[in-house]
């Protein structure tokens, strides 16, 4: 028994796919709501449009779908970057199929879409969340055995000074002590917080609030902060301390980015976000409702030589900086199931963090 065209297209609808179809002039003449969704264009807008007017990769696959239709041969794209009509830029795999039109037999074109910005950003989460763990672990071991022989060797200064006749040669077994006491300080900030999490129900813009005031005193004003909050957020648990403190090594970075990198910025601007994002994917693990962070600046971007690595410890663009401050934010973050990604160029950088509401 044959299924008829309406069972076919309620099929085709409720695919996660998009499908179009395209005639013999790369008109489109149908599109599933996959598609719509994929190329930010709605059904009734986009029938009739001449397909590269929708969805541009370039003229040389503008080409090949021509000599599709004319040769009759299948091809598939992948990983294409492709600029929707709206400026858009995405990712997609796609294959196109020469068929004939279920009721004309003209020839037409079937164009399967799958959008791969999501899954290539959640393999980047992923990576980066192993690579966290892995580092995190490294500094563990590290730490350990740099304690060890700081204890024995400060242990050891403070007996000999005990035992010195002169107070000027305690001058030297001072600075094994303050040494050893710098270098254990280190490694304690290596390992970020220590203390277990104290959670409970915090406000995120209380949390900004706190850190906007800090941020305004430090730079003696010098900065202007924009806020576009989303007040329907509804409060998550976490620890506040360490809640503050990973947003304000955030927004200090930027700060330092606008005020003493050298470079002449007319207005210095640190720019505050939030928002609700239903049905986000964190790494592996799929989340009801986030809440979603953006904080923004117009400094002069990261060097991208070291964008790949930010996160590590000892990652920094500035010669005095430690680059322990996002090292720590991450983990703190990672504490509670979420995650700092980051977009940067020159006049604008963005970092966004990911906080599950997992009790909404």
């Amino acid at each position: 028994m044959l299924a008829s065209p309406i069972i076919n297209q309620r099929l085709l609808e409720h695919l996660n796919t998009g499908v179009l179809l395209l005639d013999d002039e790369l008109i489109v003449i149908y599109m599933n709501p996959a598609a719509e969704a994929l190329l930010e264009m709605s059904g009734k807008r986009g029938l009739g449009v001449h397909f590269p007017e929708l969805a541009v990769e370039s003229a040389e696959a503008t080409e090949a779908l021509e000599n599709a239709v004319s040769s009759g041969h299948s091809f598939t794209k992948r990983e294409a970057s492709i600029q929707l009509h709206n400026q858009t830029q995405i990712t997609l795999d796609y294959s196109v199929s020469p068929v004939a039109h279920p009721e004309t037999r003209q020839p037409t074109l079937l164009v399967e879409l799958q959008g791969r910005d999501r899954l290539m950003r959640i393999s980047r989460e992923e990576q980066l969340i192993a690579k966290q763990e892995t580092t995190r672990n490294l500094v563990r071991g590290l730490a350990h055995e740099i304690k060890n022989p700081l204890g024995g060797i400060r242990g050891a200064a403070q007996l000999l000074e005990r035992e010195l006749p002169s107070e000027g040669l305690k001058e030297y077994t001072g600075i094994i002590i303050e040494e050893a006491d710098r270098l254990r300080d280190l490694v304690d900030r290596l390992l970020g917080p220590r203390q277990i999490p104290k959670t409970e129900d915090v406000n995120i813009h209380e949390i900004l609030e706190r850190v906007c005031q800090l941020i305004s005193v430090e730079s003696g004003n010098a900065i202007c902060i924009n806020r576009d909050y989303d007040p329907s957020i509804p409060e998550l648990q976490a620890d506040k301390g360490q809640m503050i403190q990973a947003l304000l090594n955030i927004c200090r970075n930027a700060m330092q980015a606008m005020l003493e990198t050298g470079v002449d910025i007319p207005q210095p601007t640190l720019s505050l976000k939030t928002r609700t994002v239903r049905q986000f994917t964190i790494g592996h693990k799929r989340h009801r409702l986030v809440a979603q962070i953006e904080i923004c600046d117009n400094g002069p971007g990261i060097p991208e030589a070291i964008q790949e690595n930010l996160f590590y410890p000892m990652v920094s663009g500035r010669a005095e900086g430690t680059g322990l401050g996002l090292s720590i934010a991450q983990s703190i973050i990672n504490q509670v199931n979420g995650i700092i990604e980051f977009e940067s160029q020159p006049a604008h950088t963005t970092f966004s963090i990911y906080l599950p509401l997992e009790s909404v």
